[in-house]
This record gives structure tokens, sequence and C-alpha cells, in this order.
């Protein structure tokens, strides 16, 4: 089992390393997810990510779909985009996934490993999940 920790990684980098590493057959946990980030301007990803929510009047009583508010399960549903979820394979895979906020006690002296190509050393403009679910609603 693979401890990722998510501080300062970009989002979709990490969330298609990690889709490669489930398909493999790897069981990976994902600790500190509100503290991923996601590059570019901070007011169109706000935007981007609101508008998904809203529907039109008459769509009010729609059935979806539904988008995630908090990090972990932001998170975990990049992920899902970037695995056959649909397939028995990709089921099975996000079945070995696991995404925290902050770190749970049973992983407090776990080893945490963070990836490299993941990590983008001078992004001018990015948001951190917590800033966006925070401009989501969710507490």
């Amino acid at each position: 089992m693979a401890v990722i920790d998510a501080s300062g990684l970009i989002m979709g980098r990490l969330s298609s390393h990690v889709a490669k590493r489930l398909r493999n057959g790897e069981e990976i946990v994902i600790v500190n997810a509100e503290k991923a980030i996601i590059s570019g301007n901070r007011a169109q990803l706000l935007e981007f990510y609101s508008h998904r929510r809203h529907r039109a009047p008459s769509q009010s009583k729609a059935k979806g779909p539904y988008y995630p508010r908090t990090a972990d399960r932001i998170l975990k549903r990049t992920v899902r985009g970037m695995v056959e979820y649909k397939k028995p394979s990709g089921r099975a895979a996000l079945k070995r996934l696991k995404v925290y906020l902050g770190v749970p006690k049973e992983l407090k002296g776990a080893k945490m490993e963070t990836l490299e190509t993941a990590r983008k050393p001078h992004l001018a403009r990015y948001i951190t999940l917590a800033e966006l679910t925070k401009q989501l609603g969710a507490s």
C-alpha cells in the first residue's frame, strides 16, 4: 500500500500518475487532499467549478449529474475520470483508492511519498483545493 502526500502537487498530474498505478493493481492512499493545487487563473477556475453546480430552473429537479464539493471527493472524481470506471477492471481499481482530508490517525507514522513529476516549482497562478471548496460552499 502506497501513501501519497498531495501537499503542493498539481491535481491533474497527481491523478494521472495514481490512475496508472491503480490500473497496475496497486493500493493507494492519498492524504492532505485539500493541499493539492490546480494550476490556472483563480477567477476562471472558480467560475468553471461554480457553473458546474448550477442548473437552469427547468432542470432543478433533474437527477444529476452531481458534482462533488469537498476536496477529497473532487480529487477522487478526477482520478475516476482517468480510469475506465464503467468496466469491472476500472471499478476494482477505484476500490483500491482512498482519499483523505488531512492525515488520519492510523496513517500518522506511515512513510509518505511525494511525486516530483507532479510538482511545479514556480507556478504563478494556482488555487488550492481548500480555497476552491470554501468558495463552493463546503465547510
